[in-house]
């Protein structure tokens, strides 16, 4: 079985920048450790809301370990708003 994860959150405007470039050193440390691609979206009408988005996920306990150490390590929970946590939702295929 694979699955998809989106995982969604807001981001400090005065951050963005320097969070962007956080989320793509995430994608490639992700990719290294399970071989899963992510993408980068932002709301056209609300461009601090983001969305990784990472497809065929056929480890989801390996992939979310990574994924956890990975966002951990580059604290892109620094990056956040106050009000706003990396929600995370997984969808089968």
């Amino acid at each position: 079985m694979a699955y998809s994860y989106y995982i969604y959150y807001r981001v400090v405007p005065a951050q963005a920048q320097s969070c962007e470039a956080r989320v793509l050193e995430l994608f490639s440390a992700v990719k290294q450790s399970t071989g899963v691609a992510g993408r980068l979206l932002k709301k056209r009408s609300e461009p601090l809301l983001w969305m990784e988005v990472y497809e065929n996920v056929r480890d989801d306990a390996k992939f979310e370990l990574e994924l956890a150490q990975a966002a951990t390590q580059l604290a892109v929970a620094e990056c956040l708003q106050e009000d706003s946590t990396r929600r995370a939702e997984c969808f089968e295929a």
